[in-house]
């Protein structure tokens, strides 16, 4: 027993330099700068509203003109959600009003409660690859265990919610235009108060809207824009940190620096998708320091080799993900459950060989 004590006060050690060298190289990365944030403010809101008008003329031409506009509109949504992640991480602005003004201002457009988002967001960086703090701001993941000592219905649920169309067109809709409207039970003041004033000026700004454009447009394309913008969105926060070599570890072997590294995700888009993505590909770096602004996410990430390190997930690798659904304790891999049937299959033949 003596003899590994040395060892585990080596480990802290050696895990303690590191977290102090990343730390340091990130710093530089964590200062907002007001100009590059007022020009995403000016290029994702401004271009936002010009979609928007464009649609309203275009009414009176086609609807063949008015969705793809909308199409359009949502790949900027997304970006102007981005903005929104960052007032939330107080990272856009230096000034703490400016971050809460435009977060609420983004919270509007992508119809979330500024400061209950912020707060459940918070808890999901804090938890993240946490085998024992799963369920707040993630995708739910069962372990192979715990779905093999799972009831039938239990079982049935969990593929359900895991099934692509559900995940990816049903809940994005389900969630930003209901489940948001009402605060979670464990909500302080602050948290509550903010769910409600938001439903508020949702119902001010439809109504403003309508009145321009009429109920059906309205409705049509807001639909349209939310639907394809929830999609994408949960697309990106999926595939962030569920992938075949994803980061979970029970609490006791749980490390911040590891869910970050390995945890989380370096997608590698287009640079079309990475700017409407507002960078949020970088999503090691990201979790690895939340105080990093979007606009400088590329620049951290090729500042040191131990950032480029990471192995990039391509568009098209990126798809395998889909059919992953468990966190398997043995290898330390999500699978499916087409793989979880043959290992099962192949340790039954074992028994009986």
């Amino acid at each position: 027993m003596a003899s590994k004590e040395p060892s585990r006060a080596g480990d802290k050690e050696q895990r303690r330099e590191e977290v102090a060298r990343w730390k340091a190289i990130v710093s530089e990365f964590q200062k907002p700068n007001a100009w590059r944030a007022s020009w995403q403010i000016l290029n994702s809101i401004g271009g936002y509203g010009v979609l928007w008008y464009l649609m309203y003329l275009s009414l009176s031409v086609s609807w063949w003109l008015t969705i793809p506009l909308a199409l359009l509109a949502a790949g900027f949504l997304i970006r102007i959600f981005i903005i929104f992640h960052d007032c939330g991480h107080g990272s856009f602005y230096k000034s703490a009003k400016a971050n809460h003004f435009w977060g609420f201002v983004t919270g509007l457009l992508t119809f979330t409660p500024y400061y209950h988002w912020k707060w459940e967001h918070s808890i999901h960086h804090a938890t993240a690859g946490n085998l024992e703090r799963r369920g707040v701001g993630d995708v739910m993941t069962l372990t192979v265990r715990e779905y093999l000592e799972s009831s039938r219905w239990k079982k049935f649920s969990y593929r359900l919610s895991r099934n692509p169309f559900i995940l990816f067109v049903i809940a994005p809709l389900l969630i930003f235009l209901i489940m948001q409207r009402f605060p979670s039970a464990k909500a302080k003041r602050r948290e509550r108060i903010s769910v409600h004033t938001m439903n508020l000026a949702i119902i001010l700004l439809a109504a403003g809207l309508i009145t321009v454009f009429g109920f059906i447009p309205w409705l049509v394309i807001q639909v349209v824009i939310m639907s394809v913008a929830g999609s994408g969105g949960f697309w990106l926060f999926y595939v962030q940190h569920q992938y075949e070599d994803a980061y979970w570890e029970h609490a006791e072997a749980w490390e911040y620096t590891d869910a970050a590294i390995k945890g989380s995700s370096y997608y590698k888009l287009p640079k079309v998708l990475q700017w409407f993505t507002g960078n949020i590909g970088f999503h090691h770096i990201h979790h690895l320091s939340p105080r990093i602004p979007n606009y400088n996410l590329e620049r951290c990430h090729r500042s040191h080799p131990m950032f480029e390190e990471v192995k990039p997930m391509t568009l098209f690798r990126s798809l395998k993900s889909i059919s992953l659904r468990l966190w398997d304790e043995k290898t330390h891999k999500l699978i499916s459950f087409g793989k979880l049937k043959r290992q099962r299959k192949n340790d039954q033949g074992g028994e009986e060989s």
